[in-house]
């Protein structure tokens, strides 16, 4: 049943229109199952580009994200990609993993060092007989071959990185060893999206780098995220939310109307697409849509 799944990402970002797309992760209970393929039925009619499924720490939901992308595949018309991650698998254990995903009729992947067990800023340990960097990764998924392969930017730059400069040059490297598009973490504000976008473009990146949007429903919850994955939320951002922090539905009006505006604004400014963080809900992305006027 589902839609053509050798599609290669990378071409469809650089040759389509703008692109959208949406990230789910592998839920942990019946419950939560159940609210994934709601959340993937209500937005399946949108068309995305692709579809990703993330991968939990230190490999912990592997079989699980298999069995999703594959399930995707089969049962829908969404393209899927399938997250792969350097933690806690040697190199054998990722071809093992690579193997999987073909055999499920997923064909695209982000590759992704993957943060250590205490955090992003924590030293890194590489585990035995396994890889170090995302560009190992990289390689590694082009020598498997008939992969097309997506990895991840930073706007303010990855916690580890000596400079923003630096952080730019790791992106080069992943492009140089074949990835074929970027995908950032959350931006909160247009100007660290395109800053990233100009400092990567002057030393020779020219890859496409979608900007990861999560729009602001919970001040607590995104300032978490954002702490597990080593930054902060801009002070500029956090002040026009938090003065509704006594009224929750303020707060969640306010986070959709200021993730709609950014949006416009990355998309008016040249950004090849949109990256939709779910948490494997719909209605949000579906009130954003509606704000930008997107419609089925």
């Amino acid at each position: 049943m589902g839609a053509e799944q050798g599609r290669d990402i990378g071409r469809l970002i650089r040759e389509g229109e703008r692109s959208f797309s949406f990230e789910f992760f592998p839920p942990k209970d019946a419950a939560g199952e159940e609210q994934l393929w709601r959340a993937i039925r209500d937005l399946e009619p949108y068309r995305p580009t692709f579809v990703s499924v993330t991968y939990g720490a230190g490999g912990s939901t592997r079989d699980t994200t298999v069995a999703i992308t594959g399930r995707i595949a089969r049962e829908t018309s969404l393209l899927p990609m399938g997250h792969l991650t350097c933690v806690g698998h040697t190199r054998e254990e990722l071809t093992g993993i690579l193997d999987a995903f073909a055999a499920a009729g997923v064909r695209n992947v982000l590759a992704l060092r993957g943060d250590p067990t205490d955090g992003p800023r924590a030293e890194w340990t590489p585990t035995e007989g396994g890889l170090t960097y995302a560009q190992e990764l990289v390689e590694l998924t082009r020598e498997y071959g008939g992969f097309s392969v997506g990895v991840a930017a930073f706007p303010d730059g990855h916690p580890s990185a000596e400079s923003l400069d630096h952080d730019a040059e790791v992106l080069l490297g992943k492009q140089r060893a074949g990835a074929d598009f970027a995908i950032t973490d959350m931006v909160f504000r247009a100007v660290d999206y395109f800053g990233l976008v100009e400092r990567a473009g002057a030393i020779g990146v020219d890859i496409p780098i979608l900007p990861g949007i999560m729009p602001i429903l919970n001040l607590r919850q995104v300032s978490r995220m954002a702490e597990l994955s080593g930054r902060e939320i801009p002070a500029d951002v956090v002040g026009r939310v938090a003065q509704y922090e006594d009224d929750p539905a303020k707060v969640r009006a306010e986070g959709i109307a200021m993730a709609a505006e950014l949006c416009e604004e990355l998309l008016d400014g040249g950004a090849p697409g949109l990256h939709f963080y779910t948490l494997n809900r719909s209605k949000a992305t579906l009130e954003i849509f509606e704000a930008l006027r997107i419609t089925v």
